[in-house]
């Protein structure tokens, strides 16, 4: 476990800005660094690839977007609401999204969609039925029309 939050830092650590619409900062070393709460949510996020799809799910049975992110802060001991929704309304926004934060997708009027941002551009989410949990870039023009703004309910 400490290999995998060891290599995933060094990872972070070395990522850039991921797109011009939706805002990122990846910290490099120093004060900027990852705190212990984001490597856990990181890790158990990174963790999770790969795993199936299955709506209202929140285990390493089967996840849904907003299970993803419950499932990987739980791990980091930081409780969020349930639905992408929730949790859109009631973390605290951020103007540009550090690893580990959570970015928002939807119609304006409604959080339809939740990722966590990984760095260097890339997002982990669970996209849907019949699909895995994996990680996409953002820069795709489906994910620049759709976003909704960025969380950072981690310290």
């Amino acid at each position: 476990m400490l290999r995998h939050l060891t290599w995933l830092l060094a990872l972070t650590l070395l990522a850039g800005c991921a797109s011009r619409d939706i805002a990122t900062h990846d910290p490099s070393r120093g004060p900027d660094a990852l705190s212990i709460e984001r490597a856990l949510i990181l890790a158990t996020a990174k963790n999770a690839l790969g795993t199936p799809y299955r709506f209202g799910g929140n285990t390493p049975e089967g996840l849904d977007c907003s299970g993803l992110v419950e499932m990987a802060y739980r791990a980091a001991g930081i409780q969020v609401p349930r639905t992408a929704d929730e949790q859109f309304r009631a973390l605290p926004a951020v103007r540009q999204a550090q690893p580990g934060d959570l970015l928002f997708f939807g119609d304006r009027r409604k959080a339809t969609h939740v990722g966590i941002y990984r760095g260097n551009g890339q997002m982990i989410h669970a996209p849907g039925s019949g699909r895995e949990v994996t990680s996409v870039p953002l820069h795709i023009d489906y994910w620049q029309q759709r976003f909704l703004g960025a969380a950072g309910p981690a310290p």
